[in-house]
């Protein structure tokens, strides 16, 4: 993928056939914005670059997925609010969603996404 720009698109997850709502947050008000102000999320928000999230204001409890450069998943949390993680070192972007969304969706560490920018939902 080339250079990522804010918009919208479409989530896969290998193995499954239905697809999720996308939000991309590419440039730095919009990646520092993030989650904050909203009381829910349909789909995902990915976040890019980034190897690090926090939930400091954040309305409501959250799944985080760390994703390589690939798209591969590296690592898979669920957040509570107030919540400020370790970086992880080979992330390069980070994939947002509602708490239980990932579990839902099949996405675990190993599991490589796919990701359709400009794909109305």
């Amino acid at each position: 993928m080339g250079k990522w720009q804010n918009g919208k698109g479409r989530l896969t997850v290998e193995g499954r056939d239905e697809s999720v709502e996308l939000e991309i947050a590419a440039s730095y008000n919009t990646r520092r914005r993030g989650l904050l102000g909203r009381t829910g999320l349909d789909g995902a928000l990915l976040i890019t670059p980034c190897s690090s999230v926090h939930t400091f204001r954040m309305g409501f409890t959250i799944d985080v997925a760390y994703l390589d450069k690939e798209l591969r998943v590296v690592d898979v949390h669920t957040l509570k609010p107030g919540r400020m993680p370790l970086p992880r070192l080979r992330a390069r972007h980070v994939l947002e969603a509602e708490a239980g969304a990932m579990e839902r969706w099949g996405v675990r560490p190993g599991v490589r996404l796919g990701v359709r920018p400009g794909v109305d939902a």
